[in-house]
């Protein structure tokens, strides 16, 4: 092997010959005769820049045409941190100033690589019919979807949740654990937490059937044009219904309402009065033993503070910010979002 100091190139250089399994194929991009490019040059490879350990593991094996190892040159100090650079330093950069495949020639890319840190100055654009990433994945800020998306795992969140536009689920939806809203009382309607759309019209749980396997049971829950609440129980031998202690002050007595169900016979029972929103006074009209079912139901005060707020059934609107009354004493059910 001829061995030479520095060596200049002023035309092209050619290492190798310039072909493709035997057949002779200049590279005519280069130029030719008159229309050559001075300074271009042709290696056809393999070819190693950097160290050879990387990649030297028996004769005439080779991992790749180009193999870019980390610089082993000893005359090389401070030695370079980096491997690869690639950079338009005094010139404006471009959309394909790196190409990796293209439509005719498309690549497998495979990486293994320590860390990936990327800063972006204008936007990312990743074409794909499918995706897969194991791992953990921690995105902070905005995040904008367009399109279906389908998960099949456990998704936890901590932070905000901005949602503008339609959200439809298709399927159940469970939750194990504690759902928690936090939001501040004299929050204004545009802060509290209201689903915008289209009334569905009916509140619903979907269960599975507690004895018959593959069969399930849904209920839709009732409604009223009041905040109603009730007790119910078995009145025997007594005639006294104690109404909860916690019900003063959250109850208008003025809505308490009973119905009573006879056991065994005719009682003709009756309510004699309601001492003070506490207790309700039962008696036989035929002087019977009271043996009987009773349900016991009051409105809450929309407001336990301002007994005057009423609640509006039917207001003139376009959505529920338009409510005539005070919306922070509401929570917005009934929307998809």
């Amino acid at each position: 092997m001829a061995k030479a100091g520095d060596f200049y190139v002023g035309s092209q250089l050619f290492c190798g010959a310039a072909e493709n399994l035997g057949a002779p194929i200049p590279p005519v991009g280069l130029g030719v005769g008159p229309t050559k490019i001075r300074g271009a040059g042709f290696i056809a490879g393999p070819l190693i820049i950097g160290s050879p350990i990387s990649y030297t593991s028996a004769p005439n094996v080779n991992e790749a045409n180009l193999m870019i190892a980390r610089c082993g040159n000893a005359e090389a100090v401070p030695p370079p941190p980096s491997i690869v650079k690639v950079s338009s330093r005094g010139f404006p950069p471009t959309p394909i100033d790196v190409v990796i495949g293209d439509i005719l020639g498309p690549v497998g890319i495979a990486g293994h690589a320590l860390t990936i840190n990327m800063l972006v100055d204008t936007i990312t654009t990743l074409t794909c019919p499918k995706t897969f990433i194991i791992g953990i994945i921690n995105a902070l800020g905005f995040k904008v979807m367009t399109g279906a998306e389908i998960r099949a795992a456990i998704k936890a969140e901590t932070g905000a949740h901005v949602q503008a536009g339609a959200k439809v689920r298709n399927g159940v939806e469970v939750t194990n654990g504690i759902k928690i809203t936090n939001a501040l009382n004299s929050a204004p309607i545009s802060k509290a937490p209201v689903h915008i759309g289209r009334a569905t019209g009916n509140k619903s749980f979907d269960i599975p059937h507690a004895r018959k396997k593959g069969k399930r049971i849904r209920h839709v829950c009732l409604e009223g044009p009041e905040a109603a609440i009730y007790i119910r129980g078995r009145l025997s031998n007594k005639n006294e219904i104690q109404l909860p202690e916690y019900w003063d002050g959250l109850i208008d007595p003025e809505t308490i309402t009973v119905s009573l169900t006879q056991i065994g016979s005719s009682q003709d029972l009756m309510v004699d009065k309601i001492e003070w929103g506490k207790k309700i006074i039962i008696k036989s009209g035929n002087a019977s033993a009271i043996d009987c079912f009773y349900e016991v139901k009051a409105a809450r005060y929309i407001d336990p503070e301002n007994h005057d707020e009423k609640l509006h059934v039917v207001y003139d609107g376009d959505s529920p910010a338009d409510y005539p009354g005070n919306n922070d004493n509401y929570i917005i059910g009934g929307y998809q979002q």
